[in-house]
This record gives structure tokens, C-alpha cells and sequence, in this order.
């Protein structure tokens, strides 16, 4: 018998569902973007990391790789804005993959590659990356150590690894605008998608395998101007049970939260974690 696993982020029987077309990825951190009101742009707060724990007048970075790299949203930053002279994006999924390529385009001097791998077994030798990030994936990884480990290995002596999460009660007031409508009356009480590798324990995993440098806790608030636009968050979100015909459907979402509540603007917020680790007794 197949054991049930409650957290989608930690179903493997889930991730084509998830990851297997880039369209509800897309759409959900499009109405999320929308929303935010305040909040560094996680990409560009990544290469700040990497730049200023580098220091001034540091050589070109050579190999930066990017695990689970999503659409390439920070794979693009990072060839943009730092130039490595080789730069590798990992996905398990095909379909998002695809979409990096696209999305990142070609750089002048940045030999760039997509790849598709298993974070828990990253296709790199030992101590070849200068630089690693890992964004909004570790708590996809029931054992995020062993996604640790294997940064770890990879990472060269004097590189730096930049691994960003979010809080457990990330966008909690949504949880409650889904239960308070009736469409799953227990929302709230449904295991946070984080619990894995979150705000209050991704240091602690770090360390681990690596040494942390720097921890900071950034607050990122949103508001949506409505339900329709909150439904095109909701409706792609794994969390909740919803019944046949609203996941993946914001139109029919958006009708039954209509139906249940009267139209506000509803307020969230998720705070950002970013943690910059190194090898223990690298240089500093």
C-alpha cells in the first residue's frame, strides 16, 4: 500500500502535478508578485550576498551553480549581474527547465547550461562550484542535510553557498480567507509547505555540513486587491483540499469565494531567510 504523505512539497507521487508544465508555477508567483509590497527581490538580494561576502576587487567567479532553478528567475540574475565565466541551472523537472533556457538567454563570456538532476545527487564534480544557490528548495527534500551534503561536496574550498526559505506561517492569512469560505474548513490546520527547511531551522541545517557566515530574516508583505486575485494564487496552490473543478481553475475559485465572503483586499505576509555558508575554516 502506498504511504500518504500530507505535504505535497514531500510527495514525489505529487511533483508532475506540481512542476510538470510551467503554467501554474508561472501563474502563481505572477499574483504573488503583484501583490508584494514590500520585500527585496530574492534575486537580487542573492547576488548582494554573493558580492559583498566576495568582497571588492574579488576575481571572476568561475563556476556558479543554481539548484533547482525554477523558470531561471535567479539564474538570469546571476548571469547578468555577476558574470561568472561558467553558470549551471539544475531542475528536476523537464518543463521548467525548458523555460530557464528561454527565459535566461545567452551572455556574453558566460557558458551557460541547464540540467536536469536530483539535488540529493548534483552531476558536478568535487569542489567545482565557486559559488552555490539553493532557493525555495530545501524544504522540497524530506532529508534537506542530504541536499546539504551534497552543496557541500560541490562547493570549492573558498566558495560560498546562499541558501533562502521561508517562515512556517507563510502566508497564514490565506489559510484563514480558505477556511473562513467554506472551500477546506480545516486550511489552517494543514502542515506548513516549509516544515522541512524553514525561517527557524535552516540554520541549524546548514551547520550541519557547512559553517554559516551570516543569517537575516527579511519580512515580505503583500496585498491582494481582491478575490479574483487572490484565487489566482489560490487555485494553484497544493496546500489545500479544494473540491474537483477549483485547483487550477481561478475563474471558479474566485465565483466561490464571491458566493462565501463579501470582496476585500486581504494582507499577507512570509519572511525571507537567507543564510550564507562556507566550508568550516574557509577563508573569510
Amino acid at each position: 500500500m502506498r504511504l500518504m504523505i500530507t505535504n505535497p512539497f514531500l510527495d514525489p507521487g505529487r511533483h508532475h502535478d506540481l512542476y510538470g508544465q510551467t503554467g501554474r508555477l508561472a501563474h502563481r508567483t505572477g499574483a504573488l508578485m503583484r501583490a508584494k509590497t514590500s520585500g527585496r527581490p530574492v534575486p537580487e538580494a542573492i547576488v548582494r550576498s554573493l558580492t559583498d561576502h566576495r568582497g571588492e576587487g574579488a576575481p571572476q567567479l568561475g563556476l556558479v551553480v543554481d539548484i533547482s532553478c525554477g523558470r531561471g528567475t535567479t539564474s538570469r540574475a546571476l548571469a547578468e549581474q555577476l558574470r561568472p565565466t561558467r553558470l549551471i541551472g539544475i531542475d528536476l523537472a523537464p518543463a521548467l527547465l525548458a523555460d530557464a533556457r528561454e527565459r535566461t538567454g545567452r551572455h556574453r563570456n558566460v557558458r551557460t547550461e541547464f540540467v536536469q538532476a536530483d539535488f540529493h545527487h548534483l552531476p558536478l564534480a568535487d569542489g567545482s562550484a565557486q559559488s552555490v544557490v539553493a532557493a525555495f528548495c530545501l524544504y522540497h527534500s524530506p532529508q534537506p542535510e542530504r541536499a546539504l551534503a551534497e552543496i557541500t561536496r560541490v562547493l570549492a574550498g573558498d566558495g560560498l553557498a546562499v541558501l533562502v526559505t521561508k517562515s512556517l506561517d507563510s502566508y497564514r492569512e490565506m489559510d484563514s480567507l480558505v477556511a473562513d469560505a467554506g472551500l477546506d474548513p480545516r486550511a489552517e490546520q494543514h502542515e506548513s509547505l516549509y516544515t522541512a527547511a524553514h525561517s527557524g531551522n535552516l540554520a541549524e541545517l546548514t551547520d550541519t555540513s557547512l559553517e554559516v557566515v551570516t543569517t537575516e530574516h527579511e519580512e515580505h508583505r503583500f496585498t491582494f486587491d481582491g478575490l479574483d486575485h487572490a484565487a489566482e494564487y489560490l487555485a494553484t496552490n497544493p496546500k489545500y483540499h479544494l473540491t474537483p473543478g477549483l485547483y487550477g481553475n481561478p475563474s471558479a475559485l474566485a465565483e466561490a469565494l464571491h458566493e462565501a465572503l463579501p470582496e476585500q483586499p486581504i494582507t499577507t505576509s512570509s519572511v525571507i531567510t537567507y543564510v550564507v555558508a562556507r566550508h568550516r575554516g574557509g577563508r573569510p
